[in-house]
């Protein structure tokens, strides 16, 4: 047929594009023709370097990163075991020793 996706409310395959949206003529639903294609790309998560980073890897920090609500700090050259990738501002989810449980921005490590 046209190619349109079916409406996602009501499943009419009837739709039509009006701009940048799908309109559905049966229960006037409206959706993002953007919101579609953006669900078929997968989030890449680099390091500082532009290494990509994986579940499971091992990452070292390269900038003394203070904790938040305590006076530690996390050194420089700090290696971090089995990071894992999680979607938000802190996009790694990981257990430092002698610190615990922490988020890290993938900006501040370099894969091991």
């Amino acid at each position: 047929m046209s190619g349109l996706p079916f409406c996602p409310k009501c499943n009419c395959e009837y739709t039509y594009e009006n701009g940048s949206q799908f309109v559905c003529p049966e229960c006037d639903h409206e959706w993002s023709s953007v919101a579609v294609a953006d669900t078929e790309e997968k989030r890449v998560w680099k390091d500082a370097f532009g290494n990509e980073l994986k579940d499971g890897d091992s990452v070292t920090v390269i900038k003394d990163l203070k904790v938040k609500g305590s006076s530690s700090v996390v050194k420089v050259g700090t290696k971090v075991k089995n990071i894992r990738l999680v979607e938000g501002d802190h996009d790694i989810d990981c257990k430092i020793d002698g610190i615990g449980s922490m988020h890290l921005k993938s900006e501040f490590v370099k894969k091991a």
